[in-house]
């Protein structure tokens, strides 16, 4: 129960705070000379191919109003290069009231919802995460990051998110941690 409560707080938070839920990475100066995928590229596996190389993480703070405590987030996107169609958004915070960190993902709709998701750091232990919601900006997911996540994800190269599309295709988007202690060293 705490994790839902959690979840709704912590999407509540993303929803209201200004570009927290709408980040997205700069479309690349030099596309691909593939043609582009139809928009709902994640739907048929083609989102690795077309996802432009992400900016980094980036560490983002805000409160709903003067006296709240600030809220701090470290967040990575993933976006679609032809049609700017966000794939993943990963959002990472620490409440104040438990310290441990809680990952809070955004996927693309049309995904095989009881495969759920997968996260892996380099060629680690791969975590499942089960989808929660869906709404029309896309699924979400949320758990706790454990302190061996924490960890590999501080010294790995690559976090990799995947899931399966409705015909059951493995969707595999890595993500960039270069920028990740740092990010996260700001919002601890």
């Amino acid at each position: 129960m705490k994790i839902t409560v959690r979840f709704a707080v912590a999407f509540a938070l993303m929803s209201a705070l200004p570009g927290m839920g709408h980040a997205q990475a700069p479309k690349a100066k030099n596309p691909p000379a593939a043609p582009a995928a139809p928009a709902p590229a994640a739907a048929q596996g083609d989102a690795a191919a077309n996802t432009p190389p992400a900016p980094g993480w980036v560490a983002r703070c805000a409160s709903v109003s003067r006296d709240a405590p600030l809220e701090c987030v470290a967040e990575q996107t993933a976006v679609l290069t032809k049609t700017g169609q966000l794939i993943v958004l990963i959002n990472i915070r620490v409440p104040g009231d438990t310290h441990q960190p809680i990952a809070i993902i955004q996927l693309p709709l049309g995904l095989n919802l009881p495969a759920g998701a997968k996260l892996q750091v380099d060629d680690g232990k791969t975590t499942d995460l089960q989808i929660q919601t869906c709404e029309q900006r896309g699924c979400y997911t949320n758990a706790p990051i454990s302190p061996d996540m924490l960890a590999a994800m501080k010294s790995g190269k690559q976090l990799k998110v995947s899931f399966q599309n409705l015909a059951k295709e493995v969707i595999a988007i890595p993500m960039p941690l270069a920028d990740f202690a740092a990010a996260y060293d700001k919002i601890k």
